[in-house]
């Protein structure tokens, strides 16, 4: 993903994440929070940060007891937990180590995409479990979803997406083109974020701040000048593929740089990866351009829960998706 860069956060954006953070997942003086993330990564400043301005008991794990299944879920029993905040796969390692769950624990999930399987199995282990997303540049979290339901194929019953959910406080989401242009419900589109998580921008880095963080062409107020991106007239632009469901939660699609070109037309990968996942055999899906000389072609790779034909996954596709986004094989 290239060379780390340092993204100035204020204390105030910290201070908004912080106590809406407080407010919903929602966290009170009785929990007991298991931090297990490293340090050096930025959604740990929740489980650091959110028990101390709550009064709740901390509980900083070891790498060992964080990284190792079987440790992890005695610590779990013995500490009492009532709120842990992990990424999808330390979610997966204790589920694979056969994790029975725990019924008072408020399961904490974010840092990359949840996996549709993975949320129905903490749905059934635990008190609760929300999805949470946000780039390092809008300050830890952007947006909460309570995981309730996973959003399934009504006519198929298939899992489909587990949604990022709305805004946190204080927080404005635009799903733009292009152009800067909305669009139109169900139609992917670059996520931009506004409000008072927005960082100060990149460290000794003006070039690439001017180009992430963008005067806000909806808002009323003057744009801010380059020497302070973190005006509330400014957006910045994930580069996070995402569209609105007709309930305005926002289902995450993938990464805007997927986009390729294939023929003249312009393809989001992610697009057809979340309709190849819709299939009952499908349980993980990847696509790719593959390019050889001149010759270009869509390939998609799928991990099957039974045995299923490349034409019986194109005809599936086909109802779906125009004939230029069904891979060749």
């Amino acid at each position: 993903t290239g060379k780390p860069k340092g993204v100035q956060i204020l204390h105030s954006a910290l201070v908004n994440c912080l106590e809406s953070m407080q407010q919903q997942p929602g966290i009170t003086s009785d929990d007991i929070l298991l931090s297990v993330t490293t340090l050096s990564f930025d959604i740990a400043g929740l489980e650091l940060y959110l028990p101390l301005i709550t009064g709740s008991r901390l509980i900083i794990a070891s790498r060992e007891t964080a990284t190792d299944a079987s440790i992890l879920k005695q610590s779990l029993v013995d500490n009492q937990v009532t709120i842990m905040q992990a990424t999808p796969a330390t979610w997966r390692l204790l589920l694979t180590a056969g994790w029975s769950g725990n019924q008072q624990l408020k399961i904490l999930c974010g840092g990359e995409v949840l996996d549709t399987n993975i949320a129905e199995e903490l749905l059934g282990r635990s008190k609760e479990v929300w999805n949470l997303y946000g780039p390092t540049e809008a300050t830890i979290w952007s947006s909460t979803a309570e995981c309730r339901d996973v959003i399934h194929n009504v006519s198929q019953n298939v899992p489909i997406s587990v949604s990022i959910g709305k805004p946190i406080n204080n927080t404005q989401f635009y799903v733009l083109n292009d152009y800067l242009q909305p669009v139109p419900i169900g139609v992917p589109g670059q996520l931009h974020i506004g409000g008072a998580g927005l960082a100060k921008g990149y460290l000794n880095k003006p070039e690439l701040t001017a180009e992430k963080f963008i005067p806000n062409p909806f808002s009323s107020s003057t744009p801010s000048t380059p020497s302070s991106p973190s005006s509330p007239s400014n957006l910045y632009k994930t580069g996070d593929l995402v569209r609105y469901l007709p309930d305005g939660n926002l289902e995450y699609l993938g990464r805007i740089d997927y986009q390729v070109k294939l023929r003249g037309f312009r393809i989001e990968l992610g697009e057809i990866e979340s309709i190849l996942s819709q299939h009952p055999s499908v349980k993980q899906a990847v696509v790719i351009l593959y390019q050889n000389n001149n010759d270009k072609k869509l390939i998609a790779y799928v991990v099957s829960s039974s045995d299923v034909s490349q034409a019986e996954l194109r005809q599936f596709l086909q109802g779906k998706l125009p004939g230029y986004m069904i891979p060749s094989s």
